[in-house]
């Protein structure tokens, strides 16, 4: 039977404050008719917050936590649907600022 140490967990989650965060923005861009639909995984390296617009299509963002990269550039990351790493960070609040400014334009 494996040893599973406390100092790593065998997946990745956010935890209650980091969710609220997430689902704070997320509930801003479904009232501004942006996004629709959400999904969660949680992995033994990283957890995924996927953003769709609807629900049968591939997420147009992924808001990811990496631990591993705490150190390194950041922890937290947004993705886009190209892949392409959008912003990166040790804040969760500074890295979602970047779809923030995506509701100020949809807005206007």
């Amino acid at each position: 039977m494996p040893v599973i140490h406390a100092a790593e967990p065998d997946r990745v989650t956010f935890d209650r404050t980091e969710l609220n965060t997430i689902l704070g923005l997320y509930g801003r861009m479904v009232a501004a008719g942006e996004w629709r639909d959400y999904g969660l995984s949680f992995l033994r390296d990283v957890a995924v917050f996927s953003v769709f617009r609807r629900t049968a299509e591939h997420p147009l963002y992924r808001i990811e936590k990496r631990p591993r990269l705490r150190a390194r550039q950041g922890q937290y990351a947004v993705i886009g649907m190209d892949g392409q790493i959008l912003k990166r960070g040790h804040e969760l609040r500074a890295v979602l600022r970047v779809l923030e400014r995506k509701l100020i334009r949809a807005v206007e």
